[in-house]
């Protein structure tokens, strides 16, 4: 692998080479991860749809979000009728602020465990875990986490099962006093989620200075791993 064969490995935006019948040929690191949130079919229509009529490159400015990924605009380039490429670029992470003064160092398990117990005394609704204890104790902002939590949870009170999963999320950090450090991923899904208290749920996530990506079915936070 040559200087700018590595480059493009590496580079923080998401790069995908297709060939004419949609076949993926190529994609660096971030595409991969991309890839775990849309379809490469997706992409290659958005490709061939902002393509220029002729040979060239063409970048389009435009807001586009993919799970967890938000980009501001891409380009589309091809030289021939065989490949197209398309890289998209990523919005640049919420700057991450810690002070360590208004966060406690808890272990996540236990806070988790906390707040589904304490909505379990308002619904009986059967609950799923799968999480690992093991995970190092973190800060965060306990008053503020635990009301989101129960945000959250209320929102699928209509619900028969809730899961709940604790994964680390690959290929992604933030950088805190100069050192990186991993993120958790602490996703809450089920059959059935309302609406209404979404607008409330993005709020106190900010306060609590957690990431958060609300869906049809499910709530996503993302957490440092700050220890």
């Amino acid at each position: 692998m040559d200087f700018f064969e590595e480059w493009m490995e590496y580079d923080y935006n998401p790069f995908i080479l297709f060939d004419k019948n949609e076949k993926v040929l190529y994609v660096n690191q971030e595409a991969q991860f991309l890839l775990g949130y849309v379809s490469s079919k997706e992409i290659f229509k958005l490709a061939s749809s902002y393509a220029n009529v002729s040979y060239g490159y063409k970048t389009t400015i435009m807001e586009l979000e993919y799970g967890r990924y938000s980009f501001y605009g891409f380009t589309v380039g091809y030289k021939d009728d065989e490949k197209i490429g398309i890289k998209l670029y990523k919005r640049p992470m919420k700057s991450f602020e810690l002070n360590k003064e208004d966060n406690t160092k808890v272990n996540i398990y236990s806070i988790v465990d906390l707040a589904i117990s304490s909505f379990s005394t308002q619904k009986s609704i059967q609950h799923k875990k799968l999480i690992d204890p093991t995970f190092p104790e973190i800060y965060i902002k306990v008053d503020s986490f635990l009301k989101l939590l129960s945000k959250i949870y209320n929102s699928f009170r209509n619900s028969s099962l809730i899961t709940t999963r604790l994964s680390l999320v690959t290929g992604e950090y933030v950088v805190y006093e100069g050192k990186k450090y991993s993120i958790l991923s602490l996703e809450i899904f089920a059959d059935t989620k309302e609406s209404d208290d979404d607008n409330q749920i993005k709020k106190i996530a900010e306060e609590s200075n957690v990431s958060i990506d609300i869906k049809s079915d499910r709530v996503e936070i993302l957490l440092p791993m700050v220890s």
